[in-house]
């Protein structure tokens, strides 16, 4: 499937989201999208490695050659406040783990740190924490279970603090909790973890909810104390991060035609839950009513497995 990334604005009134552009200059599969924190760049990455726009031209800008790793399975922006310039973490099939920065001089994208993790099994979900002494804390899950914390250094060197193997789920999803602990989300077991990294051995007893059947995607929104996830069923669920694992409701999409992950965030600072879809469509949803929005086009037919949202006060959404 060729790349196409569809670009969606929030206007005014009746219409919520329009199409304001495409972009379909990259050649492979697309399984990452990241924009940045600033609104300012997004990457895409896949099959053909991984590409940067800016998201007022919509023009390609210049990544510095660098050695291909496999097939890019996931990609976040990070940010420090001993830096202005933003990072770009992504994973791999092949299981590295690449760090990119923009040059200040000639506004290049260049590879500032790269490592294979264990014994290179793909990394399937990445989230970050900046640290007061400007550390960037990267959570990793790969598809042999392993969940690992590492920091990337002011002096650009890669550290393992924690890792722990998961008995039976495959991390999908990961993100830190407010006192940096671990959420994961398993892939199609409907688990989620809750895993305190304070033990590199990983020794100290785990949270565990068991939430629906089967699972997907999941996004956490810490300040409304919800998270919410692809229920691989009929839609998205919402649940209340301090509940037992009883859902909140349940964002209705047409039944899907095969079981597959589905992306899905929150938008607009958590007032709009965004899902993919296997009908070409993405659903927008009013997070505290469940309703449908708006559906929006992305293509006649087809999975909708990748979506990245602006959390820039522009409200923008893009696909």
């Amino acid at each position: 499937m060729s790349f196409l990334a569809n670009f969606f604005n929030k206007p005014a009134q009746p219409e919520r989201y329009k199409l304001v552009a495409s972009l379909n200059t990259y050649s492979g599969s697309v399984h990452a999208l990241a924009i940045s924190n600033d609104g300012h760049i997004l990457a895409g990455g896949g099959t053909e490695g991984i590409k940067f726009w800016d998201v007022q031209s919509r023009k390609e800008l210049t990544c510095s050659p660098h050695e291909c790793r496999g097939t890019v399975s996931c990609a976040v922006w990070a940010t420090t406040r001993q830096t202005a310039a933003e990072t770009l973490c992504y994973g791999t099939g092949l299981g590295y783990i690449v760090f990119l920065r923009c040059s200040l001089i000639d506004k290049t994208f260049q590879e500032i740190c790269a490592r294979r993790l264990g014994s290179g099994f793909e990394i399937t979900c990445l989230s970050w924490h900046s640290s007061a002494d400007g550390n960037i804390r990267i959570a990793v899950g790969t598809r042999d279970k392993m969940v690992q914390v590492l920091i990337l250094n002011t002096n650009l060197q890669l550290q393992s603090v924690f890792a722990v193997q998961l008995e039976t789920t495959i991390p999908k999803s990961v993100a830190f909790t407010d006192s940096r602990d671990i959420y994961v989300f398993g892939l199609y077991d409907g688990n989620l973890n809750q895993l305190p990294i304070s033990d590199v051995r990983g020794r100290h007893s785990r949270h565990n909810k068991l939430l629906t059947r089967s699972s997907g995607h999941a996004a956490v929104h810490q300040k409304r104390g919800v998270f919410v996830v692809d229920n691989a069923i009929d839609g998205f669920t919402l649940y209340r991060l301090e509940g037992e694992g009883e859902s909140v409701r349940t964002f209705t999409t047409a039944v899907p035609s095969m079981s597959v992950p589905k992306q899905v965030v929150f938008g607009e600072e958590g007032k709009v839950v965004i899902g993919g879809s296997d009908n070409g469509l993405v659903y927008v949803f009013d997070r505290k009513t469940g309703q449908i929005i708006q559906t929006l086009c992305h293509a006649d037919v087809g999975l909708v497995q990748t979506i990245t949202v602006s959390i820039n006060t522009n409200h923008r959404e893009y696909h």
